[in-house]
Order: structure tokens, then sequence, then C-alpha cells
């Protein structure tokens, strides 16, 4: 398949001129497509693929990957009724992480986690209003997975 043609930005199958069987081409594109649009992850960076996956679910494939995911470190893992596929990520793409709902995204060469913020504590002069406003704001940033708070 060295002579397959594929997308620019995230290596999609593509059909070629007087190709047999482009059901086949079309379909593993749209299941790529199917993971990558919307993309949210059942976990990770992990590096041992899960025991019993369902069609659908994905997962980010950590830097030591073993098993079925050997030799595809950082990707985008998604299992299949046919196996697993991969999806190679790409600068500035971002992911929701469904364990806890944090959005993860692929910044030099690797899935950066929001940086936990604490709530603001200490200081000579307390400022209740000022202290529960940023509270809300952070406990707002979190819940739409921008940020931890810790």
């Amino acid at each position: 398949m060295t002579d397959m043609l594929i997308t620019a930005r995230h290596a999609l199958p593509l059909l070629a001129v007087a190709q047999a069987q482009k059901e086949l081409t079309h379909n593993e594109a749209l299941t790529l497509i199917d993971a990558l649009v919307h993309s949210a992850v059942e976990a990770g960076p992990i590096n041992d693929p899960p025991s019993d996956p369902a069609p659908g679910q994905c997962w980010l494939v950590g830097d030591n990957a073993t098993g079925g995911w050997h030799d595809h470190a950082k990707a985008i893992a998604l299992w299949t009724v046919g196996g697993w596929r991969f999806a190679a990520p790409r600068a500035g793409m971002i992911v929701t992480r469904l364990t806890d709902r944090a959005r993860l995204r692929f910044d030099d060469g690797a899935w950066v986690e929001p940086r936990p913020i604490a709530v603001p504590s200490g200081g000579s002069t307390i400022d209740a209003e000022a202290r529960s406003a940023l509270a809300k704001l952070i406990l707002h940033l979190a819940a739409q997975g921008l940020l931890i708070s810790g």
C-alpha cells in the first residue's frame, strides 16, 4: 500500500482513478474521520491497549506503547470491528479526555494537559468578593476542560 494516495493533513485514504473496491478505501477514510471529528478519547496517554475495547472507542497512546499499539507512540488509537486504527496527531489538535473531561492539546510533539490553577488564598488584605469571583471563574474554566482546578 505504499502507492496509496492520502490527504495532506490526516493521511486519509483517497480514491484512485479506476480503483477496484473503492468502498474499502472510502470506508477506511470515514472510520478515521469518525474518530477525528470532535475527538473524544476514553483515557490517555497510556502505553497498554485496553483488554476489552468497544468499537468506536479511542485512546491516546503513550510514549512507550506495547502490544497492538507498538510503534504508534502519541497516536490516537481507534478500536474498530476490524482491529486497531491509528491517526497521527498534528500540532494544535485538541481532544477531550472522557475520564476527567480535560481538553488536551497536541503541541511540540506531546499531548499537553491543562495546567492546574490554585484557588486564591493568603495575602494581607482579603477581598471576599474578588476571591469568590475568581473561584467561580476557575470552576467554570475547569468545567469547560480548559484548566484543572487545584
